[in-house]
This record gives C-alpha cells, structure tokens and sequence, in this order.
C-alpha cells in the first residue's frame, strides 16, 4: 500500500469516527433529557463556608461527588428531593462563579443560597432568619464628594432583586414544621422568628455601627451578608427563581467578629434546618 493510499485511509476513518460520535451523541442526548425529566426537578442548594451547607452535606442520600472548575458538588437525595450541593466560597466573584457552573452543569428548577449574616434589623437575634424579600448589592455605585449612590450593576437590570413570592410562601409554611433551635435571649430562649426583608451584599465583613446605620437609611437594610445578591442576579439573569436564606449570627457591629465566631454553627444550622423543611414540601409538590 503506497503512503498516499494509507493516508487517505486514516483521514477516511477520522471521518467516520467523528460522524459516529456525533450520531451517538445527537441519538443519546434526547434520551439524557427525557431521563432527567422523568427523574425529577433538582434543587440546588448554596452556601459560601462549608458550615453553611454541612447539616445538609451529612444528611445527603445516594450521595455523588462532581467537580468543575476546581469546585466541588455534591449530587444526592434530600427529603426525597434532588438536590446539588455546593460551598462557592466567600464574596461576589466566587458566589457568581459557583451559581453559572450550577446552572449550566445541572439545570436546576431554583437555587436556595442557605447561611449566615449580620443583622440589622434590631428586633431580631442570633439564631433568627430573614428571607430575603429583595436582595441588592450595596457597594455597587457611584462615590462622590456628595456621597455614596447606588446602582444597578446593568442596563435593565434592577438594583434590588426581587425574589419569587412562591419560594418566599413556601419558605414561610416550612418555617412552621421545621426542627429550629431556640434563640437565646436576655428574656430566656424562644423560638427563632421568620421574617420577610432586605438582604445586602457587599465584598466586606461589616463590623461597624456606623455602616450598619449607613445601609438601614440607604437601602432599608434587614441582613448584611457577601454573596446573596450576586448569585440572585445571576439566576435572574437565567430566569432561574432564587430565595436568599439568611440567619442571623451577629449585629455587625463593633462586637460582630465575637459573635460571629460564638453563634455561626447555631445560625448555619438554623437556615439549613429551614431550607431541608422546604425540601420536604418541594418532594410533596412534584
């Protein structure tokens, strides 16, 4: 066989193997989406510390490990719902990133950002929840000689993302059968109270009255937190519904660093504690 008769026989046969693997793929890729469908919606579920998503890690059923980009999700069964698992990491960027990789890898139905924050609203204590009504990025803006304005981050795109009134009524009645911790108070324990508010993010640990007081007048601010917003923009964006779950584990103020270290396992444990009653209801809808 001469060299031009075998090389036209390899490029031949690359020929043909790119054309079987592209059958293959167009005849296997309907079948994957009709199987996925018939499996059941999947709910994604984020978190920036691994405290955060840890009651929920170690409760997961049928458990799978995936990695993109360097980063971690976990697949599985949670209250007999499917659910992907993941800890993005502290700040925008990172809770961005984290969000578009769960939303192009697994097509989730919605994405429930589950942790902690500082409050602001002082009718609430460590151990209580805000469900994030409207989310907005609170150092996104303009800073003049004037002072600080807020701005969208976009054209079209508003500067407090609002989130579906179906996963805020559905986080409401979960709070009702959820197995909470009590909150500790000057007047003894209670349990935790639920309430409906502005969350704001910023890429800054706030540990200061006067920024706290900053952000109640500007933005009316409930919770203050580093990822809620941007992952809320990211989903709508896809029109992907996004609730922001946060409970509080400090004031964010001057003793905002103690608190934060004394209350952060109760408080993450709270919003997951939250977010697996919301499971269960999910699974009852299907």
């Amino acid at each position: 066989m001469s060299w031009l008769i075998l090389k036209n026989s390899i490029v031949k046969g690359r020929c043909l193997a790119w054309l079987v693997a592209l059958l293959l793929f167009f005849i296997a890729a309907p079948w994957s989406r009709a199987e996925e469908a018939k499996a059941g919606p999947v709910t994604a579920i984020l978190g920036a510390l691994p405290v955060e998503i840890e009651l929920l890690e170690n409760r997961l059923q049928d458990r799978q490990t995936n990695q993109y980009l360097n980063l971690t999700f976990y697949t599985g069964t949670l209250n007999g719902r499917r659910v992907v698992l993941a800890v993005g990491g502290v700040g925008k960027v990172n809770a961005a990133m984290t969000a578009t990789l769960l939303l192009d890898h697994f097509h989730p139905a919605e994405i429930l950002f589950t942790g902690v924050a500082g409050g602001l609203n002082t009718n609430l204590a460590p151990g209580d929840i805000v469900l994030g009504e409207k989310t907005a990025q609170h150092d996104r803006g303009e800073l003049t000689a004037a002072g600080f304005t807020p701005k969208p981050t976009g054209k079209g795109i508003p500067l407090f993302m609002p989130a579906p009134e179906r996963l805020l009524a559905l986080a409401e009645t979960a709070a009702k059968t959820a197995d909470f911790d009590k909150v500790k108070t000057t007047q003894g324990e209670r349990l935790p109270r639920v309430v409906r508010g502005v969350i704001v993010t910023g890429d800054i640990f706030v540990a200061s009255p006067a920024k706290t007081a900053e952000l109640q007048k500007v933005f009316g601010a409930d919770a203050v937190e580093m990822e809620g917003a941007a992952v809320a923009q990211v989903c709508w964006q896809q029109n992907v519904p996004c609730l922001v779950i946060r409970c509080v584990s400090d004031r964010a103020d001057t003793m905002a660093r103690n608190d934060f270290e004394k209350f952060v396992n109760e408080a993450a444990a709270n919003s997951a504690k939250l977010t697996l009653s919301m499971l269960d209801l999910l699974a009852k809808s299907k």
